[in-house]
């Protein structure tokens, strides 16, 4: 699969209104623009720890990954929901109907459906964020409160409370009009994020429009850059003409 071209600053990808969610609300969002600079600036406004931050991947050699700060805690992929894509998650959703067992799902795995329009981005940074328990939360702020209020309910519980929350939407809208991209333009494209994140060992897929996370085998935290660059070659793979990719990682934040 070729990656040249597909990454980086230059090639700014935003998120979009996704219109297969489940239980989809009349709420819609601006979109947001994958930028590391913004993402940082959304996450500790709401009270993400300054020791992490969000940082460009500009390509999937070797070479290029090894300018990603470690440790890594988690990638966010912007991908084309194409035929072939849609195709290939029907199919998926439809195997876990009929043989449940077949994706095994940890209990520590923090899950939440999409039900806004245009949150997708929002959604992959509250997988990020909520699947690595140790990144610090400042108490009394959105992160800290939202996780505390929703921690013991269930993915479509957790939706509704986003959905409510007045705190995250007015700083998304507020970030989502500081990006470089024309997001009135970009609102009729098929672009959507997912979050990839270790949870005990094995790497997960989150995407707030699927039933559950899915997990794509054994990961570590040693390992999760290079485990989560061979699923997106997957999706890379299913429609290789289509170069509208992009990831940012979530990482130790670098001197």
């Amino acid at each position: 699969v070729s990656t040249q071209s597909t990454w980086g600053p230059f090639n700014r990808i935003i998120e979009v209104q996704v219109t297969k969610m489940s239980g989809k609300s009349s709420k819609n969002w601006l979109p947001l623009e994958s930028s590391p600079d913004l993402m940082n600036k959304y996450i500790w406004q709401l009270g993400v720890s300054k020791d992490v931050s969000f940082y460009d991947i500009m390509g999937l050699d070797e070479e290029l990954l090894a300018f990603v700060p470690t440790p890594v805690h988690a990638v966010l992929l912007v991908f084309p929901i194409s035929e072939k894509q849609t195709q290939h998650e029907t199919k998926e959703q439809q195997e876990l109907k009929d043989n449940p067992s077949s994706n095994k799902v940890s209990s520590n795995c923090y899950f939440i459906k999409q039900t806004v329009g245009n949150a997708c981005g929002t959604i992959g940074l509250l997988h990020a964020i909520f699947n690595n328990p140790s990144i610090q939360l400042e108490k009394g702020k959105f992160f800290s409160n939202f996780l505390e209020k929703t921690k013991s309910t269930n993915p479509d519980e957790r939706a509704q409370e986003l959905e409510k929350n007045d705190d995250i939407e007015n700083v998304h809208q507020t970030i989502a009009t500081e990006g470089q991209s024309d997001a009135a333009s970009a609102a009729d494209t098929d672009l959507h994020y997912i979050a990839l994140v270790n949870v005990d060992n094995n790497l997960y897929e989150f995407d707030g429009r699927k039933s559950q996370p899915i997990n794509h085998g054994s990961s570590s935290a040693d390992t999760i850059l290079s485990d989560a660059i061979e699923v997106v070659k997957k999706f890379m793979s299913r429609d290789p003409t289509d170069l509208r990719y992009s990831m940012i990682a979530l990482s130790q934040t670098s001197d």
